[in-house]
Order: C-alpha cells, then structure tokens, then sequence
C-alpha cells in the first residue's frame, strides 16, 4: 500500500539512486515471477488480499503496482538473470541503472534465488524487500567482514509481566487466528467500530475490560471481521475514517495495556502494527527468534523509564491457526 513513497523518503535519506524491490518469501508462499507476486499458486491478485480492507489489490503485476506509486521509473530483474548467479543479477542491475531505472523488481522463485540476490545487492545502500531477502544478507555481509556470526544474537532477555494480543488485521489468515483463539477459551474484548463511532463503546471502557480480564491471563484485543462486515462499517464511515478511527483506538488501548504492565504484546496486521508502535514511542528493535516464517519476537525499551518488552509485530497473512498461542507460550506466558 505505501512502499512507493517509504522507497522514495528512504532513497531520498541516503542520497540512494537505486534500490531492488522484491516482496518474496517462497517459505511463506510468495513467490514473484516475470514481476507477478503470487500467494501459493494463486496470483496476487486472485488471493485473499483482492479483500484487503484498505488497499485491495486487483493486479498482481508489481512493476505498474509500484509504478502508480512512485515517480522513480521501475524495470524487473528476471528469474532467468537471478538463477544465473549473483555476477549475473549485477550485470543486470547495471544495465537497468544505464536504461535509467531506478527501482528494480525482482523475481524469486526459491531461497537460492534470496541468497543470490543478497550477494548480489549487499553492496546497495537501500535494500527494498520483504523478510525473505534478509535470509540473503548476513551471509554476504559475513563475506565482507561487516558482521560476526554469534549464536546468541536470536536470544532475548526474559520480560516480566502480562501477555496480550491486539488485533486489527481483517485478513483470512488473522480472521482464522482470532476464531481460534476464541474457540478454545481464550479471553477476548471486541472493538466495535461503529459503535465507537457513535458513542455506544469507548477505546476507554474497552482497555478498563481488557485489563480487567488480565488478571486471569492474557487478553485479546482485536477489530477483525469479515469482509462483509468490514464494507457495512466503511460504507458508513468511509474507507480511511474506518481505518484512522480502528487504529487509534486500538493503539490507545495497547499503550494503556503497556502501562498497566504488559511486557508482552502480539500485534496482527501491518496498519495496526505501525499504530502501536508509534502509540508506545518505540524507535528501535532488536530481533529475537522466529515464531513461524517472517515474523519473530522482538525486544524494545519503552521511552521515559527505558522498561524492556517483547513485541511480536505479524504481518496479516502469516502464521497458523494458532499463532497466538504459540507466540504467548513460545515466550512463557501461560495462553
């Protein structure tokens, strides 16, 4: 939804006149080929995203989708130049810069193809991609002496304190995970956009009875609904007015939740995501070990008394049907 302008604020910050893009993460699914992203065998385009509540996406081609964002002109690294090697992908990349391209999308089909193109690209200032890429990176970045293997680099210190888990995500994979979480007792609290819209609920009572339930263990939090229910609210409030009422609110119930002693947060959906961190000040993460493909926990200090907490930040989509519970007890809270 926004990488084009993130890529042109970064690119302009680090006076980059180049960068790849290229969202693939073939163990999660997400392949791109010819510069189309799929999801599993289905393109882009045909999967659970043609949904997404804020930006829809009815075109797998990521070259015109990262196009209409940018005035950068876009060209694609093809899967036949990547499988080639590394020597290769540079000699293509230099032709593309020479052609006047400034962003290149990549195709990548495998981790062989993710670890040619972190050779291959170790030496751009701006790397622009999915976590995928970053299996790539260390290795290259061991070859020229910027990073030292350390085996305790995953390991984060334990955190005292509740357990929670916020969700703002509308996705099919996240929808799956709340049901789940409900099912099989888990205690939880519904936001309600409307009925913050219209006074009937508050991001105030809503974090007096989350933590109310935190006394007896940890407690969700979360806005996902159904793609029907979602176009019912936006039709009333308008796209972007569901969304910045949504997020605001759940960011006010996580940072409330921190201050009430939360130390570990899951939070489910890239928007909400953003919301909670900017809520709770967090300009920095360390990156701790994996909790499934694509997303780990983390560790953050929060501003002023500089306290410690985990945070584990889960892009929509990931994770199985039980994430949740496997995040909260991988990380000793009882779920």
């Amino acid at each position: 939804g926004n990488i084009g302008p993130v890529t042109d604020a970064l690119m302009q910050a680090l006076s980059a006149d180049f960068t790849i893009a290229c969202p693939a993460f073939p163990e999660n699914g997400r392949t791109v080929y010819q510069g189309h992203l799929f999801v599993g065998s289905q393109p882009l385009s045909e999967s659970g995203m043609r949904e997404h509540p804020l930006t829809p996406m009815t075109d797998a081609n990521l070259v015109r989708v990262l196009q209409a964002q940018t005035s950068r002109s876009v060209g694609l690294l093809p899967w036949p130049v990547v499988h080639r090697g590394a020597e290769a992908v540079r000699e293509a990349l230099h032709a593309l810069r020479l052609q006047g391209r400034q962003i290149a999308m990549a195709d990548a089909l495998d981790n062989q193809d993710l670890l040619t193109l972190g050779e291959a690209c170790a030496d751009l200032p701006l790397v622009t991609a999915g976590s995928g890429v970053a299996l790539g990176l260390p290795p290259a970045y061991v070859r020229r002496g910027w990073l030292q293997p350390d085996a305790a680099a995953a390991s984060l210190a334990p955190v005292h304190g509740s357990a929670a888990v916020v969700s703002g995500s509308c996705s099919v994979a996240t929808h799956a995970q709340v049901r789940h979480w409900i099912d099989s007792g888990g205690q939880a609290v519904q936001l309600d956009p409307l009925a913050l819209h219209d006074g009937r609920q508050g991001a105030n009572a809503l974090l007096d009875e989350a933590c109310t339930a935190l006394a007896n263990g940890p407690v969700l939090v979360y806005a996902t609904a159904t793609p029907a229910r979602v176009a019912e609210v936006q039709q009333v409030l308008g796209v972007e007015g569901a969304s910045a009422l949504t997020e605001a609110a759940l960011a006010r119930v996580a940072r409330g939740l921190v201050d009430a002693g939360v130390r570990r947060l899951v939070v489910a959906g890239g928007e909400t995501s953003g919301a909670v961190v900017q809520a709770l000040g967090i300009r920095r993460l360390c990156i701790g070990p994996s909790i499934c493909p694509g997303v780990p926990w983390t560790e953050a200090r929060l501003p002023g008394d500089g306290a410690v907490m985990h945070l584990a930040l889960k892009s929509g989509n990931f994770g199985s049907t039980a994430f949740f519970r496997e995040a909260l007890t991988m990380n000793g809270a009882a779920a």
